[in-house]
């Protein structure tokens, strides 16, 4: 199944370091980050969940909840993370699944169909393309993805930028140009009529080229 933007995030129950979850359940009302590893005790996924650890609250004032997934069980998850802790500075204060089977891996296109049903004697580089993120909204639809190769650390900073522009966006008519952060301009949708655009930015807006409108982020 090829997962695209705007579809259902595949559901699925699973064991967590916190114990079993129903991922729609578990989503509720709010946003999710599910973010995937190949393999427990890989260097380079050790330093993302300790880093996501430490931007806990940064995902909670967003009313977004996040969920680590590694192409191992529980148990090994509960030994790695020491090692998180350790290296990294920051406990796992957040779930991490465990798919030993390869179920959620491959329901999330990460793995083809055919690479079997454990991860007994697969290596990080047989599961390498389990590296994708996943912004998840209140309706449970992929709001947008991002995949890295295993030798690229992910930037959980463009992670937060990203989230903050789909939340405004799906709030709001418009869109956000290249490298906007929080409190910048942003564009009114083509969508939107000059008429209705009034309505809401009576004070007008800077129009560089016919076809874009630009105003300051709304609150």
């Amino acid at each position: 199944m090829t997962l695209r933007i705007n579809d259902i995030a595949p559901d699925f129950d699973a064991e967590t370091t916190e114990g079993r979850i129903s991922f729609h359940d578990w989503i509720g009302d709010g946003w999710a980050i599910l973010f995937s590893h190949p393999k427990d005790f890989t260097p380079v996924c050790t330093t993302e969940l300790g880093t996501m650890a430490g931007l806990a609250g940064e995902f909670a004032k967003r009313n977004c909840k996040v969920l680590g997934i590694s192409v191992d069980g529980v148990s090994d998850h509960k030994e790695w993370s020491r090692d998180i802790e350790r290296s990294q500075g920051h406990a796992l204060n957040y779930p991490l699944v465990g798919d030993p089977t390869l179920a959620v891996v491959k329901r999330y296109d990460m793995l083809p169909a055919g690479a079997g049903d454990t991860s007994e004697g697969r290596t990080p580089m047989d599961n390498a393309t389990a590296r994708s993120v996943f912004v998840i909204g209140p309706d449970k639809r992929i709001k947008a993805t991002l995949t890295y190769p295993m030798s690229t650390g992910r930037n959980f900073a463009e992670i937060l930028r990203l989230l903050d522009s789909v939340q405004l966006t799906a709030k709001e008519q418009v869109a956000t140009p290249a490298n906007w952060e929080r409190g910048d301009d942003v564009i009114i949708l083509p969508a939107v009529s000059d008429q209705d655009a009034k309505e809401k930015y009576p004070e007008g807006w800077e129009q560089p080229l016919p076809y874009m409108r630009i105003v300051p982020q709304p609150e």
